[in-house]
């Protein structure tokens, strides 16, 4: 077997990869729309559409990896999001690029459940800290980079090499994972059972949750169109819930939500991306669209803030071994809170960009100081067997929180603001932020119930019994 750090090394990069996608879009949002037409909902849905798929097929994901093969699936998962690049670099449409951004979060869904089972899987629990800290700066490189280099390649070129760009490494993956990475299987090895019958229900629970949240800045949160999907969204995730409970192989085992720690640092993963992700969306396009910058200028501005988990998520995994995830997470929190309310602040038209970085470095060290402390969190209250499902589960609620901020925070924008003017869509950034800014600081007071400093031989604080009388 591979060395378990070089295992965690294959992983990160295809993590690199989702992260990297998601932010390079978001630079590249003004040139699509000069490219390829399209309002503010379609922008939307260049966005939307992949965090759409993925939060609806996260639990799918990790529950055939379980029963098939983490690797065998992982593989899967990579071909998927690499062919789906292909897709929407040669998209003519908006159309199919949404389709194409649709299918890239699949695999994407196949893929990162199971990088954080598989490195359950290599890498014993007592050295999980570092290695989830360089999972962690990995992937956190790809957020750092993202409106850099797809500044550098818009501007350079054209929007579609944003996509190109994933092809050569998902290929070059694949070789490697297939050397270097052993097959592993859930709790009950190959034969785990596949939860049919919740796998419908969960995605469609969760497509009807998601569609209707997405839909909301377009049609209004009154309208019947966003009201009754999310209404059957809510009655057939119930049923999920019901189903769940009396399955013998469950894709989602409710016990783990016994645990009061698991339970917190997933709804703190909730607020995270709900406050962060709907603020990026607006935030990456306020140098171009406000203060008339070229893609790459943008991009860069934004280092200070999106570069800094690379340097913060390292040592918040070391220490997250040393005092336990709980400061961490709620300093890092806090920090996100304090830098987004900073930003609502200050930002304007003419505002000068030095006094912008602050508040981005603030922020920026705030994610760095929760991505890997809540990643082994998550996996500390969750048996190695059922990391895959544990991880799958904490993936799908960050993403359904990211799509609820990007449809509030748009919404809030929306009531005040527009693409009209640069005058007017600073007004709605800067009333839609402090709403981001306030799920945050409810996240730091949620992650005070987050697991404290381990026990003696890496204990979770809380550990979770196997038997399956209690699901």
């Amino acid at each position: 077997m591979a060395h378990p750090f070089r295992v965690v090394a294959i992983v990160a990069v295809a993590v690199f990869m989702t992260s990297l996608d998601n932010l390079v879009v978001g630079i590249a949002l003004p040139s699509i729309r000069a490219d390829l037409g399209g309002s503010l909902q379609s922008l939307e849905w260049t966005v939307n559409a992949y965090t759409l798929a993925f939060a609806v097929f996260l639990l799918t994901g990790a529950a055939v990896g379980d029963r098939f093969g983490r690797r065998r699936t992982f593989l899967v998962g990579l071909a998927l999001f690499t062919g789906a690049s292909v897709v929407c670099a040669l998209s003519p449409s908006v159309g199919l690029l949404v389709a194409g951004r649709a299918l890239q979060g699949i695999g994407a869904a196949i893929v990162t459940p199971l990088t954080l089972a598989i490195i359950a899987d290599a890498v014993p629990a007592d050295r999980r800290g570092p290695a989830i800290g360089l999972w962690g700066a990995v992937s956190g490189l790809g957020v750092a980079l993202g409106p850099a280099v797809g500044g550098a390649i818009v501007e350079a070129g054209h929007w579609s090499w944003i996509f190109w760009l994933h092809v050569p490494v998902g290929l070059a993956l694949v070789p490697l994972v297939l050397r270097n990475v052993r097959e592993s299987y859930g709790e009950r090895g190959r034969e785990t059972p596949l939860d049919r019958v919740g796998t419908v229900l969960s995605s469609l629970g969760l497509l009807g949750l998601t569609y209707g949240i997405i839909h909301s800045q377009q049609a209004g949160w009154g309208s019947g169109e966003v009201l009754g999907p999310i209404a059957a969204g809510v009655v057939v995730l119930a049923l999920f819930v019901a189903w769940e409970r009396r399955s013998t192989g469950p894709m989602l085992p409710l016990r783990l939500f016994r645990s009061a720690p698991f339970s917190a640092t997933n709804l703190l993963l909730f607020a995270m991306f709900f406050g962060m992700f709907g603020s990026i969306f607006l935030l990456n396009q306020f140098f171009q669209v406000v203060q008339g910058m070229g893609p790459l200028e943008a991009g860069l501005r934004t280092l200070p803030w999106t570069g800094m988990p690379v340097v913060a998520a390292p040592i918040a995994g070391i220490l997250a071994d040393r005092i336990g995830a709980r400061p961490l997470l709620v300093a890092g929190m806090a920090l996100q809170a304090v830098g987004l309310f900073w930003l609502s602040r200050i930002t304007a038209v003419d505002v000068p960009y030095g006094e912008l970085v602050p508040p981005f470095v603030l922020a920026g060290v705030g994610m760095g100081l929760v991505i890997a402390p809540v990643t082994g969190a998550v996996l500390a209250a969750a048996p190695a067997a059922l990391a895959g499902k544990a991880s799958g589960a904490s993936s799908m609620i960050r993403e359904v929180g990211g799509v609820f901020g990007i449809a509030v925070l748009a919404t809030v924008f929306a009531g005040s603001g527009s693409y009209a003017s640069p005058a007017a869509y600073n007004a709605g950034l800067t009333d839609a932020i402090p709403v981001g800014a306030a799920v945050l600081a409810v996240g730091a007071l949620v992650g005070l119930l987050a697991p404290g400093r381990a026990r003696p031989g890496g204990a979770s604080p809380e550990p979770l019994p196997l038997a399956p009388a209690l699901d």
